[in-house]
């Protein structure tokens, strides 16, 4: 599920916003291992909050148990209107400009054809996770191999291209300290998701051992499947057409394979996108659900169909959130609103994982807690960089964030009320 989740549409896409930033092959290369690196160091945090908080709902029951219920419905109030939907409605986009290789589509088109992908892949979460849960093993699978498959062919028959290349390449300058933390916050976007395995904490057999196999393994086979298909891009693709390129990945099998390959690239891309959408968002509502049971959002978010088992709900008020961020931004501005409120919280989490340092085996506390202090302080450092570099976008994502203070304090006075009504009823019926 990890590599399913991760895998979607954006390193389709964000190879395009990296060379833009940093042009020499090296540095954007180097951005992407940053990015990988410190999506492990994520990955670990996240294990070893799971060992502890072995509860459906990921991030938010982190959260929750580390800072109180305040900051834990903040991350859930900033998925539902920013972060996950963000994430769905980014990865549907990419998935229609690739669709637009076969048919020409206006940006309404477009749009049109991003909205529907993610109504038809709610619908099917809808009707039940086991056929969401089929589904996403299917794509995982295969889109896994057509990764590997594209970056072999790229660098087995890409001589030629690279020739070409080589003779186009311009010297390029050397990255500033800015460009290269934007760059590789925008690699992480690439890994988004990778978080997401632990919402099903609750559900998952032995989820001590389960969960933090998965993370490490599942973020180092997208590091190592990122690294090649990056590396084949710069073989045979000049920085600058990579720069241009809306389409990069059929944009290099068609420099080294033709047209034929670069449309059967195009559907790769199509069905990598519908995988990692599916795994989207069959995990959200999740979270939603557990807000809900809390007192924390809408009492429906909690209803589940009685015939499907499935928070029917929640599924349709996320799809409906993903569509309206499809219609009304552009893809940099999803991209760059959800890496910005993310890893405000993820930087939280590092924290207070030192905070609670008792909870560490005794056996390998030094090594976790240089691990949580690292993770921490370049989770802080992409937020604030990327803040820096875009503050319309910034303070869009923090007003989301900062919106929800009030709701919360609402919804947990009404919580209360509701506690003491149902007090009172029980004391006059004894």
């Amino acid at each position: 599920m990890v590599v399913g989740i991760i895998v979607g549409s954006s390193i389709f896409a964000q190879p395009s916003e990296i060379t833009r930033l940093v042009p020499d092959p090296r540095a954007a290369l180097s951005a992407w291992l940053a990015a990988g690196l410190l999506t492990l160091c994520g990955a670990l945090v996240c294990a070893e909050l799971a060992r502890v908080f072995p509860e459906t709902g990921g991030v938010y029951v982190f959260l929750k148990r580390l800072y109180g219920r305040p900051l834990a419905f903040l991350w859930g109030w900033s998925m539902f209107w920013s972060m996950h939907s963000g994430i769905i409605a980014a990865i549907a986009v990419v998935m229609a400009r690739y669709a637009g290789y076969f048919v020409p589509l206006s940006e309404g088109g477009m749009r049109g054809l991003a909205i529907a992908a993610v109504m038809a892949l709610s619908f099917a979460n809808y009707l039940g996770v086991r056929a969401g849960g089929a589904i996403q093993v299917i794509l995982t699978a295969a889109k896994v191999l057509a990764i590997a498959a594209l970056g072999v062919l790229l660098f087995a028959l890409g001589a030629p291209a690279h020739r070409e290349a080589a003779a186009q390449a311009q010297m390029a300058a050397a990255a500033s300290a800015r460009s290269m933390g934007i760059a590789i916050a925008a690699g992480l976007f690439a890994f988004g998701g990778w978080h997401m395995a632990t919402y099903t904490a609750g559900e998952t057999r032995s989820p001590q051992r389960t969960l933090p196999r998965a993370l490490v393994i599942g973020v180092l086979i997208v590091t190592a499947c990122y690294m090649l298909l990056n590396a084949a891009y710069q073989y045979v693709l000049p920085a600058s057409d990579v720069t241009r390129s809306t389409r990069v990945a059929a944009d290099a099998a068609q420099r080294v394979l033709g047209p034929e390959a670069a449309a059967m690239i195009a559907v790769v891309v199509i069905v990598s996108a519908l995988g990692s959408l599916n795994g989207i968002i069959l995990a959200g509502p999740r979270v939603y659900y557990a807000m809900a049971n809390d007192g924390l959002a809408f009492p429906w978010f909690a209803a589940v169909h009685p015939r499907f088992r499935t928070p029917y709900l929640a599924i349709a008020a996320q799809a409906a959130i993903s569509a309206l961020l499809i219609a009304t931004s552009t893809y940099r501005q999803l991209f760059v609103r959800v890496v910005y409120t993310e890893w405000i919280f993820f930087a939280l989490l590092g924290i207070g994982l030192i905070r609670r340092r008792t909870i560490f085996k005794p056996e390998n506390r030094r090594i976790k807690m240089a691990v949580a202090a690292l993770f921490a302080a370049a989770a802080l450092f992409v937020a604030l960089n990327q803040a820096a570099a875009d503050i319309r976008n910034a303070a869009w994502g923090f007003g989301v964030i900062l919106l929800g203070l009030p709701v919360y304090f609402v919804w947990r006075r009404n919580a209360q009320l509701k506690t003491l009504r149902n007090a009172k009823l029980h004391s006059g019926a004894s």
